[in-house]
């Protein structure tokens, strides 16, 4: 609660009173009203243009430029985040600037980095294709003068065979040959480019096929990775070179690379003129590069400036998208200088507003004042609860299973002790509980760190419930030093064990037992139990036990909160017809079993209570021998049989005929007092759904079975929620079992081996189950138990959950993401 007279007290068991305010606005003072009550976020406004669709609205011209600028700030997050930049935390020392020149100057920007970033594309897609031109000219170079060395070769071969042999038939073979006419000698054209890697082989293929084989090709694999011209991606590619005849085989080549995205670049025969192009080549790529990177480190700059100023921009911008968004749910005076506003507020911000209202009138030298006026409303208003780091998420729980309606009882406030407390006994083990305290620890001492960084969806979700976890590390601690297990072993801390053996020797400790040689342990249980063959029934029973008394303290606990309810919204048929019988069924059952479960441990006796309640139902007139405990039982189990009889048909009849009753009394107008009572959520559902119009229909029949159907709901849940509680016994040795055998079949097994690399395995592998399995998986488990009886057996006898939740207008709700 923040000190200072800034908020009043408020008190988390009702939600703060709210009013309907109705706001006059003068026009030239508007935006800043509505800018002012953002910083203040105490106001939820209310959509009265709700028929209009966005285009119709006042301020959709603005919403428009808003819009454009948040598209624009977008390309530019874009644009850093491609170039390994983030937008810099620290504002720049300019921080005021005005919105329309900050349009002015996102429209300068956004023009100039698109300019920049055309002729950086145009400059990467020549220096691309100037790079595999300048491949194609050496693979294929290589080719040609690899080919005709070989020709050389084979014509030197041919002239000294010639020259060498002697044979008759030799001089008219080469006569043969030197008659041939030169100009029947066919010429060869080719294609040459460069081919994605994996498309040569097909490339190959349809080659042959298209030509019938009339074609020559001849590839070379390029060792590095190739930037394409066309996509701008590194492709791994294959020059090649296609020789041909004819300008059919041609046309179809050229069609096929293009089809296969194959990049054609002219080739020369010449060797000189060769080696001049790829000198002219490698002199343009060099002066592209440096023609690009002097672009990039411009670029880069342009960018660090950006980022400088855009978190400031970035939130000018949001304002004002809110601030409009907000002011097309106003609706405009019929002479058009005035804009109406209505929403909710805290009854206590009544002076905040007021004063917020007035410095925005002063501030935009407006001639009139904002009118502030409080308007009388049936509608249900929104629940506003202030909580702080430490009580929002034990609020956040009971709002995950609804939001409470307007004034009811908070079920937040007992969460905070009930719901830890019920996962401790669950969880009880106080070597545990130190982990987990541990671990809490570092988030609540990092806390400042962490929130201001971006964290995983589980990181996040338990830094959010810090404070959850160590209230349930806490009270783990505490039901672990009542259990007396520490990871399972049990310690002597408040002072010497009640029991000892017979004699020194203690050889007949485990046949005929133990003796009390001393006064009873003071706090929990008494070490000694612990590795006995009486330890589990004795801890069933403790357990089992302990869990009924809590469950029926729990319910009864939601029974008290429905009369205060009741008693808060005036409703006395709630209280004798749903409170009053409520009470006398649980407890005349489940309160007369804590009763007997009570004087069992007082007095020690051996009564079977599982008989006490059975046969308390099927013979109520029978003895009960040695299952009596007290004087007058008997007596007193007919009585309670009885009244949980009678309590049935009490909370089913009564409480129909007199909402019926009360209803046709208001419409002859004799109870006028009725209508501003809440009696009963049946009846103001009725009245809801008819807007509150005095005409409504009242459906006996719908409010009979609702009722008949709730009776029986209660009747069936008081048995099966208390049953449900018996999670807490299971759970709890479950737990406890799960760390005994950890420790005698992992940790004790491995120190017996007398092995210094086994025990070290042991070591790793206890630890690793301990967390893994009893500190994650358990503490997961017992959150989700516990989750539930709060949900179902706590909540569901007074909590109706059906409320709206108050969401004032306000920057500080601005995220990152929002747009």
């Amino acid at each position: 609660m923040v000190v200072g007279g800034c908020w009043p007290t408020m008190d988390l068991l009702r939600s703060e009173p709210m009013q309907l305010v109705q706001l006059i606005i003068p026009i030239e003072s508007a935006h800043r009203t509505i800018s002012y009550l953002g910083d203040l976020g105490l106001f939820q406004f209310k959509d009265l243009n709700a028929e209009k669709s966005s285009f119709q609205r006042t301020y959709a011209a603005q919403m428009k430029r808003c819009g454009e600028m948040a598209r624009k700030l977008r390309f530019f997050k874009e644009q850093m985040s491609k170039a390994g930049l983030s937008p810099s935390s620290r504002s720049a020392e300019n921080v005021d600037i005005d919105f329309d020149n900050l349009e002015v100057k996102l429209g300068e920007l956004e023009s100039e980095l698109i300019e920049m970033n055309a002729n950086d594309a145009k400059l990467q897609h020549a220096y691309s294709e100037l790079s595999e031109y300048k491949l194609v000219l050496q693979k294929v170079g290589e080719f040609f003068n690899s080919a005709q060395s070989r020709a050389a070769a084979q014509q030197r071969e041919l002239e000294s065979h010639r020259l060498g042999e002697g044979s008759i038939d030799s001089p008219l073979l080469w006569e043969q040959e030197m008659v041939t006419d030169p100009s029947k000698q066919v010429k060869l054209g080719f294609v040459s480019g460069l081919v994605p890697r994996e498309k040569s082989m097909a490339f190959e293929r349809i080659l042959f096929r298209a030509t019938r084989g009339n074609v020559f090709l001849k590839q070379s694999v390029v060792e590095d990775s190739v930037t394409d011209p066309v996509s701008g991606e590194k492709v791994e590619k294959n020059v090649f070179v296609v020789f041909y005849s004819g300008e059919r085989a041609k046309n179809k080549i050229l069609k096929i690379c293009d089809a296969f995205g194959a990049n054609r670049y002219p080739f020369v025969e010449d060797l000189g003129k060769q080696f001049q192009m790829i000198s002219e080549v490698s002199g343009r790529l060099s002066e592209l590069k440096t023609t690009i990177d002097v672009g990039l480190v411009h670029r880069s700059n342009l960018l660090q400036t950006i980022g400088y100023q855009f978190e400031q921009w970035n939130l000018l911008v949001k304002k004002e998208k809110v601030i409009y968004h907000t002011l097309n749910m106003l609706s405009i005076d019929v002479t058009k200088t005035c804009l109406v506003a209505e929403g909710w507020s805290p009854v206590s911000a009544t002076n905040q507003i007021q004063n917020t209202l007035q410095r925005a009138t002063i501030d935009s030298s407006s001639q009139i004042g904002a009118i502030f006026q409080v308007l009388q409303t049936k509608e249900s208003p929104p629940t506003y609860f202030q909580t702080n780091k430490f009580t929002s998420a034990f609020q956040e729980i009971v709002d995950a299973y609804g939001v409470a309606k307007y004034q009811e009882a908070n079920p937040g406030v007992y969460t905070i002790v009930t719901f830890p407390f019920l996962f401790a006994v669950m969880f009880g083990d106080w070597g545990h509980g130190i982990c987990l305290l541990l671990a809490t620890l570092y988030f609540i001492i990092r806390e400042k760190k962490f929130s201001s960084q971006k964290l995983g969806d589980i990181i996040e979700m338990t830094f959010g419930g810090r404070y959850v976890i160590m209230m349930m590390a806490l009270f783990s601690i505490y039901t672990g030093l009542i259990y007396n297990e520490f990871f399972s072993i049990p310690f002597e801390l408040f002072g010497a064990s009640a029991y000892a053996c017979r004699d020194p020797s203690c050889r007949d400790a485990t046949t005929i037992g133990l003796v009390k040689a001393r006064s009873t342990y003071p706090f929990g249980v008494d070490p000694k139990w612990h590795g006995t063959r009486s330890e589990l029934p004795f801890l069933n029973s403790l357990k089992m036990k302990m869990s009924i008394l809590l469950g029926v303290a729990q319910m009864n606990l939601g029974i008290i909160l429905s009369y205060f309810n009741a008693k808060f919204f005036g409703s006395d048929i709630n209280i004798w017809h749903q409170f009053v019988p409520q009470m006398i069924f649980l407890n005349s059952l489940f309160g007369y079993l804590s009763l007997l479960i009570i004087v069992k441990w007082c007095t020690g006796s051996q009564a079977d209570l599982y008989h006490v309640m059975i046969y308390m139902f099927l013979s109520p007139a029978e003895d009960l021998g040695e299952n009596q405990l007290f004087v007058g039982q008997k007596f007193l189990q007919i009585l309670l049989l009885l009244s949980a009889l009678v309590a049935v048909p009490w909370m089913l009849f009564p409480k129909p005929f007199l909402l019926k009753k009360q209803h046709e009394e208001r419409h002859r107008g004799e109870s006028y007092a009725l209508l501003h009572s809440y009696d009963d959520p049946l009846d103001m559902e009725h009245r809801d759904s008819h807007g509150f119009h005095g005409h409504e229909e009242f459906e006996f029949s719908e409010v009979f079975v609702h009722q008949l159907i709730h009776t029986i709901e209660f009747v069936l849940g008081a048995v099966s929620n208390t049953a449900s509680y018996l999670r807490l016994w299971a759970l709890s040795l479950a737990h406890s079992e799960l760390s005994s055998v950890f420790y005698d079949k992992v940790l004790l097994l491995a120190w017996g081996f007398d092995n210094v690399i086994v025990l070290i395995i042991g070591i790793i592998v206890f630890i690793f189950a301990t967390v893994g399995v009893l500190l994650v998986m358990e503490t997961l488990s017992a959150f989700l138990h516990a989750l539930r009886l709060h949900w179902v057996e706590f909540q569901n006898k007074f909590y109706e959950g059906d409320g709206y939740k108050f969401c004032p207008f306000s920057f500080a709700l601005l995220s990152e993401e929002d747009e």
